[in-house]
């Protein structure tokens, strides 16, 4: 099956060939056809399987660039995601020869700009829930217009933090607005929050469960470590991996901090990422790990949710997550197209019947190691 079969815009279909994309996906191929029909709906697939090209493609195709108001808004967790997004818009855009625009909405930014930039007509815009609210109560984004609403990240989205934002947002569209839910896991809570927002939606998930969402070619390993012992764990493991682009996992902030001041003390390349951090400094460290100028990064699951970096070759969790997706969210980002991966987890003895749950749940193998004369071997 082609784009050309999923009745997709040619001019976007010409994009696509400039960025070296000439087949789709599976989740392109199975919500292409319900989004031109204007169906709702909820679609589950593994990080890295083309989810925003899946809504991006028919949404855009279906968008009338010659009518200069918003019809479509795309919402998501994180201001990092909000610009990937975007700027995968104005990429498809600009590819295509289409002449049409969207626009980036996001809190902490100057919002007299993104003001000036509404005045520009965009068809889409793109940013976090709070700063579109804001933005619609201030009646300088007009949404009477809107055809489509999508939630990327829908799990986080429905979550406490976001969700009256999302269901204030909803209530100002039309009630015959199409909403689409996209995401890498998606629960019961999460559809069952869906049903004030959608009606009768068609829902896609492609693995059936969790036991498929992890690539395979993804490699688990376990170290037991006394809990006070875990920071210094963590420094034996990056020496002995000494891999290129490693992001590590600490669940507080606090840790997060006397993880970066141990690592950087012994010479490491390593930089942090948390909910705080001002956003020029955050697009620095993202532009350095990318490169490559960066080795380490440290991050919270709130700072790294949505982001996106290829050639991630080792994660590190210095603390297991607190609910058992994250995990797919944090091993899912190596091992990306194929890639090999791996993923190290730091555990107590306590902590065992959790790898064991992991083990069930997502039907990967966790095999312990230790570190022996500063290199990992069986246990």
């Amino acid at each position: 099956m082609t784009f050309n079969d999923l009745s997709i815009n040619p001019c976007l279909i010409e994009a696509l060939k400039k960025q070296n994309i000439t087949e789709p996906t599976e989740i392109q191929r199975k919500v292409a056809k319900p989004v031109f029909e204007n169906r709702d709906v909820i679609a589950c697939s593994n990080t890295g399987t083309g989810k925003t090209l899946a809504y991006l493609l028919p949404v855009l195709s279906k968008i009338n660039s010659e009518e200069r108001n918003v019809q479509a808004v795309v919402l998501v967790p994180t201001q990092e995601l909000a610009a990937q997004v975007n700027t995968q818009i104005s990429v498809l855009f600009k590819n295509g020869n289409i002449s049409a625009s969207s626009a980036l909405l996001i809190g902490d930014a100057n919002i007299a700009r993104q003001i000036e930039a509404l005045k520009a007509k965009p068809v889409v815009v793109v940013g976090t829930p709070a700063r579109i609210v804001q933005l619609i109560q201030m009646k300088k984004l007009h949404v009477h217009n809107v055809k489509t609403l999508i939630l990327d990240e829908a799990d986080k989205l429905m979550e406490k933090t976001y969700f009256e934002s999302v269901l204030s947002i909803r209530k100002s569209l039309m009630k015959r607005t199409q909403v689409l839910l996209f995401s890498a896991s998606i629960g019961k809570r999460t559809i069952k929050q869906s049903d004030n927002l959608t009606c009768n939606p068609v829902i896609y998930q492609l693995e059936n469960d969790k036991k498929e969402l992890i690539p395979k070619t993804i490699k688990h390993i376990y170290v037991i470590s006394d809990r006070r012992e875990r920071i210094e764990t963590l420094r034996k493991l990056a020496k002995s991996l000494n891999d290129d682009k490693t992001m590590i996992f600490i669940n507080t902030k606090y840790d997060l901090e006397e993880a970066l001041k141990k690592l950087k003390y012994h010479h490491y390349n390593a930089a942090a990422l948390t909910g705080s951090i001002d956003k020029q400094s955050k697009k620095k460290v993202l532009e350095d790990f990318r490169s490559g100028r960066l080795r380490y990064l440290l991050a919270t699951d709130v700072a790294a949710r949505g982001l996106q970096i290829d050639h991630v070759s080792t994660i590190i969790n210095v603390n297991l997550p607190e609910e058992p997706t994250e995990y797919l969210h944090r091993a899912g980002r190596c091992g990306r197209n194929n890639e090999p991966g791996l993923c190290v987890s730091i555990i107590t003895e306590n902590e065992l019947d959790k790898i064991k749950k992991y083990q069930k749940l997502f039907n990967i193998n966790i095999v312990q190691k230790r570190l022996y004369n500063g290199k990992l071997v069986a246990k």
